[in-house]
Protein backbone atom coordinates (compact mmCIF):
# COMPACT_ATOMS: atom_id res chain seq x y z
CA UNK A 1 0.00 0.00 0.00
CA UNK A 2 1.36 3.30 -0.91
CA UNK A 3 0.57 6.72 0.88
CA UNK A 4 -1.35 7.86 -1.97
CA UNK A 5 -3.72 4.42 -1.20
CA UNK A 6 -3.65 5.42 2.33
CA UNK A 7 -4.67 8.98 1.62
CA UNK A 8 -7.75 7.78 -0.93
CA UNK A 9 -8.56 5.13 2.26
CA UNK A 10 -8.54 7.88 4.42
CA UNK A 11 -10.16 10.59 2.45
CA UNK A 12 -13.42 7.41 1.14
CA UNK A 13 -13.74 6.54 5.13
CA UNK A 14 -13.96 10.03 6.29
CA UNK A 15 -15.70 11.91 3.84
CA UNK A 16 -12.52 15.03 3.81
CA UNK A 17 -11.49 15.73 0.90
CA UNK A 18 -7.69 14.36 -0.31
CA UNK A 19 -5.98 17.19 -0.50
CA UNK A 20 -6.69 18.11 2.84
CA UNK A 21 -6.05 14.22 3.88
CA UNK A 22 -2.83 14.72 1.93
CA UNK A 23 -1.67 18.02 3.84
CA UNK A 24 -2.34 16.24 7.57
CA UNK A 25 -0.51 13.06 6.48
CA UNK A 26 1.95 15.24 5.52
CA UNK A 27 1.92 16.96 8.60
CA UNK A 28 1.93 14.31 10.96
CA UNK A 29 4.91 12.96 9.13
CA UNK A 30 6.52 16.23 9.72
CA UNK A 31 5.84 15.97 13.37
CA UNK A 32 7.07 12.61 13.96
CA UNK A 33 10.49 13.74 11.61
CA UNK A 34 11.36 16.83 13.51
CA UNK A 35 10.45 15.27 17.32
CA UNK A 36 12.72 12.65 16.37
CA UNK A 37 15.38 14.76 14.60
CA UNK A 38 14.74 16.72 18.31
CA UNK A 39 15.73 13.67 20.47
CA UNK A 40 12.15 13.71 21.17
CA UNK A 41 10.24 10.60 21.02
CA UNK A 42 6.64 10.18 20.18
CA UNK A 43 4.14 8.04 21.72
CA UNK A 44 0.70 6.76 20.19
CA UNK A 45 -1.18 4.89 22.36
CA UNK A 46 -2.95 1.96 20.83
CA UNK A 47 -0.75 2.31 17.64
CA UNK A 48 3.22 2.27 18.75
CA UNK A 49 6.05 4.50 19.45
CA UNK A 50 8.06 6.32 17.07
CA UNK A 51 11.86 6.38 18.84
CA UNK A 52 15.01 6.60 18.68
CA UNK A 53 17.44 3.95 19.07
CA UNK A 54 20.71 4.40 20.04
CA UNK A 55 23.99 2.56 18.19
CA UNK A 56 27.18 1.73 19.76
CA UNK A 57 30.45 2.71 18.11
CA UNK A 58 32.28 -0.22 16.41
CA UNK A 59 34.66 -0.72 13.95
CA UNK A 60 33.29 -1.55 10.21
CA UNK A 61 35.30 -2.94 7.09
CA UNK A 62 35.37 -1.15 3.89
CA UNK A 63 35.23 -4.76 1.73
CA UNK A 64 36.14 -3.18 -1.82
CA UNK A 65 39.74 -1.34 -0.15
CA UNK A 66 40.00 -3.88 2.76
CA UNK A 67 40.48 -1.02 5.40
CA UNK A 68 38.81 -1.06 9.05
CA UNK A 69 36.45 2.12 9.48
CA UNK A 70 35.58 3.79 12.97
CA UNK A 71 31.56 4.27 12.70
CA UNK A 72 30.60 6.74 15.72
CA UNK A 73 27.66 6.16 17.78
CA UNK A 74 24.62 7.29 16.59
CA UNK A 75 20.95 7.51 16.63
CA UNK A 76 18.53 5.82 14.27
CA UNK A 77 14.78 6.05 14.23
CA UNK A 78 12.54 3.15 15.09
CA UNK A 79 9.00 1.92 15.23
CA UNK A 80 7.44 0.14 18.06
CA UNK A 81 4.07 -1.43 17.30
CA UNK A 82 1.89 -1.40 20.66
CA UNK A 83 0.59 -4.83 21.87
CA UNK A 84 -3.01 -4.44 20.69
CA UNK A 85 -1.59 -3.70 17.05
CA UNK A 86 0.59 -6.54 17.16
CA UNK A 87 -2.20 -8.70 18.52
CA UNK A 88 -4.78 -7.43 15.78
CA UNK A 89 -2.17 -8.32 12.86
CA UNK A 90 -1.37 -11.88 14.74
CA UNK A 91 -4.66 -12.31 14.38
CA UNK A 92 -6.21 -11.13 11.39
CA UNK A 93 -7.47 -13.57 8.79
CA UNK A 94 -6.48 -11.77 5.71
CA UNK A 95 -2.90 -12.35 6.70
CA UNK A 96 -3.49 -16.12 6.95
CA UNK A 97 -4.39 -16.20 3.41
CA UNK A 98 -1.45 -14.22 2.10
CA UNK A 99 0.88 -16.52 3.73
CA UNK A 100 -0.68 -19.95 3.26
CA UNK A 101 0.09 -18.72 -0.89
Amino acid sequence: MTKADVIAQISEKTGVEKADVQQTLETFFTVVKDSLADGENLYVRGFGSFINKKRARKVARNISKGESMIIDEHFVPSFKPAKVFVEQVKTSDSLKSVVEK
